[in-house]
């Protein structure tokens, strides 16, 4: 009985974190305030960038915020049920779920974004420091790369590996080399046009 009930936890943790991040607020926000489906234009994913693309700065911006607010709100209330309850579960599941339903939603069809802003506020759940220390690393990868998605391969990848070389991130160490994968795996399109020379630079920066 008790082995049953905790594969019943974890599966209502996951659920919990899955049903959050499959929210897809680029499309609510595109089809309630611009009458437009961002999925026919740009590159179609339901994140804050191609929302900025196709809908403007304002939009944008908007759209990387509440992704980055429903993997922190999620893993914040994974963490009450948990303790409430009493569950043997760790939350770090339910933040990772949202990360995947983000980019699969069951609401738009499993076609979602790439996951780096719910992945940026999984960070921030699991560690605020860690969270400062992935933008630096990201700017810093901006700025000699002007590439957005080798910014993100390289700044999850080196947090990761700061979490097993340094004792105060280590119970993320696991976690983060699972979603360094997902994200390697999320912008493989990406990394094929970086190999060709093909991938867009920014300039602003």
């Amino acid at each position: 009985m008790g082995d049953k009930m905790e594969i019943v936890n974890y599966f209502i943790i996951i659920l919990l974190g899955y049903l959050i991040g499959s929210i897809p607020f680029a499309l609510i926000i595109g089809k309630v305030f611009y009458n437009t489906d961002i999925r026919n234009s740009g590159s179609g994913n339901l994140g804050g960038t191609n929302a900025g693309r196709t809908l403007g700065k304002k939009a944008g911006l908007t759209v990387i915020i509440l992704d980055i607010a429903k993997a922190f709100i999620a893993m914040t209330i994974a963490s009450i049920i948990i303790s409430h309850f009493n569950m043997n579960v760790n939350p770090n599941l339910c933040g990772l779920a949202v990360v995947i339903g983000h980019c699969y939603p069951i609401f738009a069809g499993f076609k979602g974004g790439k996951g780096v802003a719910c992945a940026a506020g999984f960070i921030l759940a699991l560690n605020p420091l860690l969270i400062l220390i992935a933008v630096g690393l990201f700017l810093i990868n901006l700025k000699i790369h002007h590439m957005v998605s080798l910014a993100v391969i390289n700044t999850v990848a080196i947090i990761s590996v700061l979490a097993y070389l340094i004792p105060y991130f280590s119970n993320t160490k696991y976690v983060l080399t699972f979603l360094t994968f997902f994200l390697i795996f999320q912008h493989r399109e990406n990394i094929k046009r970086i190999i060709n020379h093909e991938e867009n630079k920014i300039s602003w920066l």
